[in-house]
């Protein structure tokens, strides 16, 4: 009998472990989430970019809870709206934490999220609009700051008021009268802009009852990082001087084709990285490509140097510096004149560079074994049948064969003697017939004749 109860009490604790385990395993699995992600730089289209990734982020992974670590003195109004209106639509509860300085375009930032903590010594406010020169923004500006810092704080339960005379000197304000709006910690405290001090995110998870929580802390990609590499104003600089190179050696050597695809690469590596971080607008980049578009109409169809060549360049240059400043559409009142300086001391840069290098490396490359290859550079002596275009004046009005593909340069049979010749217009297949319309001091130039039905 004893033996039989201890069997069936054995039974039942393991029946209870049964239904235990799952019931652990599942506690758990119920374990909130939180993902972190810290903003402490300028708010820029880098900014506003790294936001929505991170954001893109917590709703793959499932997560119950945002929390952002923000210290920044401002930034880009128009990338500050766009990152205020994630964070307003966000399903999710989002959280900031103030470590030190929120700022202008962060007060925004921070009046959009939950819940507000700093770190004590911290602030919050100072959220004046200004221009390039850092004086105060046109009025309009200040207007539609105002109002959304006022809808903003509106929407989660904060005094508009308040938020208002952070933008503009208020009479009436409680704190300020006369001077723009900003908040110590203890003041925003008692004025309900801020549910708590802590002096760490782990502090901030603890008055959230979140010290038990799973962290997931937001890092860049991989293909993010490659993208950051490539912004790096050396490297920049390095994509310049290819782009700028060569456009060079394609204009010098018409035909070759590598040049121009080497500097199209180089452009796309120069542009993708400022586009996918919100610099580089759609109509900049069709700019580039009008620009490339002209050159390489300059190069295979149109005969000589002219407006085409000239204008391609021209949009080119300009486009690469207006990739790298966040203007809107060539209204240059936010951007900094050091952020336009850099910009463009980083295209001439890349231009003297380029052409620096072309200087040194020109003869080198032209005997080179590859460009023997794709570059006519052998001497033709009379007695082997050749005779110089400067002599050959007798030969404008006659007719020949094509003896190579003109691409546009080539050679032309007429009379059973070589000639050195160029098309007037595009490409000239071998075999076909042309007439020479005129003459320079290297090569004919020839235009293809249609043949008669």
């Amino acid at each position: 009998m004893e033996i039989y109860l201890k069997l069936r009490h054995l039974i039942l604790y393991t029946l209870l472990l049964c239904l235990l385990l799952p019931l652990s395993a599942a506690a758990q699995q119920a374990k909130p989430k939180v993902l972190l992600m810290e903003v402490k730089s300028e708010i820029d289209p880098r900014t506003n970019r790294y936001v929505e990734l991170a954001l893109e982020e917590a709703t793959a992974q499932e997560v119950d809870h945002v929390l952002l670590e923000l210290d920044t003195f401002g930034g880009a109004l128009n990338d500050a709206d766009e990152i205020r209106t994630r964070l307003l639509e966000y399903p999710k509860p989002v959280y900031v934490f103030i470590n030190k300085d929120a700022a202008s375009a962060g007060a925004l930032i921070s009046l959009a999220c939950d819940s507000i903590y700093m770190a004590p010594g911290a602030n919050i406010g100072a959220a004046t609009v200004v221009g390039a020169d850092g004086e105060a923004a046109p009025g309009k500006y200040q207007s539609y700051m105002r109002s959304i810092m006022r809808s903003t704080a509106e929407a989660n339960g904060r005094n508009p008021h308040m938020a208002e005379a952070m933008v503009e000197a208020s009479v009436d304000s409680t704190l300020s009268a006369g001077q723009v709006l900003s908040l110590t910690t203890s003041e925003a405290i008692k004025y309900g802009f801020c549910e708590g001090t802590a002096t760490n995110v782990a502090g901030v998870l603890e008055q959230l009852n979140l010290q038990d929580a799973e962290i997931i802390r937001y890092e860049l990609s991989t293909t993010d990082n490659i993208i950051s590499f490539f912004l790096n104003p050396f490297i920049s600089g390095i994509l310049l001087l290819i782009i700028v190179g060569g456009l060079y050696f394609e204009l010098q050597t018409p035909g070759v084709g590598f040049p121009l695809m080497a500097a199209i690469v180089a452009g796309v590596l120069y542009l993708v990285p400022y586009y996918l971080n919100g610099l580089a607008e759609n109509w900049e980049i069709l700019m580039f490509v009008a620009g490339i578009i002209l050159i390489l109409l300059e190069v295979f169809v149109i005969p000589g140097f002219g407006i085409a060549g000239i204008s391609g360049i021209a949009l080119t240059v300009v486009s690469l510096v207006l990739v790298m400043v966040n203007n809107q559409m060539f209204d240059f009142t936010f951007v900094p004149s050091e952020n336009l300086m850099r910009s463009m001391i980083s295209v001439v840069a890349g231009m003297v560079g380029a052409a620096v290098v072309i200087a040194l490396t020109w003869n080198r490359l032209l005997n080179s074994r590859s460009m023997q290859h794709v570059v006519l550079n052998n001497t033709f002596h009379s007695k082997e049948g050749y005779r110089s275009a400067n002599t050959a004046e007798h030969l404008i009005g006659k007719t020949g064969i094509a003896h190579t593909r003109m691409t546009p340069s080539g050679r032309v049979m007429i009379d059973d003697v070589m000639y050195d010749a160029q098309a007037r217009d595009g490409f000239i297949e071998k075999g076909d017939t042309v007439q020479v319309i005129d003459q320079s001091t290297f090569a004919l130039r020839v235009k293809k004749i249609e043949p008669v039905v």
